[in-house]
């Protein structure tokens, strides 16, 4: 087995991140999709969790994203911490995790989240903001005094990595890259390169 471990190294960053530069958001991710039409689409998400498999977020599958994941299962993650001047890219594949995490995390949420994963019509187009206050009224009516259970279309994806890139700024000009590529025989092959920041 490679002695390269991309996921060590991103542990060490991440712990730096929300640690000692203390960035505001170290989990905030940028998630880039490709859609039906064949563009790019990126949008913020939030990492709930990483393991020596990837990393899992959460979402509503009938979403934009969930769509398009379903058109094609190849994503882009992108950590961008500006304090410690590093960014992570990550190129990988999602799928849906297990029904029985996704609920365990559900628990886990707020009630006022709970209830917001029932009420949200994601990516479809509303009549009014009353429109939503009406549904969330709804199911706060239906399960008031109950626990409230996971929708069927919400939900956890593990974005498996076959790249990551880790990138450092040094010195305001001096950028850098630490490339692992996940190899046919599944260890890490690694690369660095070091180059001048041009903007």
């Amino acid at each position: 087995m490679s002695s390269y471990n991309p996921m060590q190294h991103f542990q060490k960053w991440f712990y730096e991140a929300d640690g000692l530069f203390d960035e505001r958001e170290p989990n905030a991710m940028s998630l880039s999709t490709i859609g039906e039409d064949g563009f790019p689409r990126s949008r913020m998400v939030l990492l709930k969790k990483y393991t020596w498999e990837g990393f899992i977020f959460y979402t509503n599958y009938n979403s934009e994203k969930g769509k398009a994941i379903a058109h094609n299962p190849s994503v882009c993650l992108l950590f961008n911490w500006i304090k410690s001047s590093r960014t992570i890219q990550i190129q990988g594949s999602a799928s849906k995790i297990s029904v029985s995490e996704s609920s365990n995390y559900f628990q886990s949420r707020p009630r006022g989240s709970q209830l917001g994963a029932w009420a949200s019509q994601q990516s479809r187009i509303v009549e009014s903001r009353t429109f939503l206050e009406d549904r969330l009224r709804k199911f706060e009516q239906e399960y008031k005094g109950k626990d409230i259970p996971k929708p069927n279309h919400w939900g956890g994806y593990l974005v498996k990595p076959k790249t990551i890139e880790f990138i450092e700024t040094e010195d305001n000009s001096i950028q850098k890259e630490e490339i692992y590529h996940l190899e046919a025989d599944y260890n890490w092959s690694k690369s660095i390169n070091i180059k001048l920041k041009t903007i």
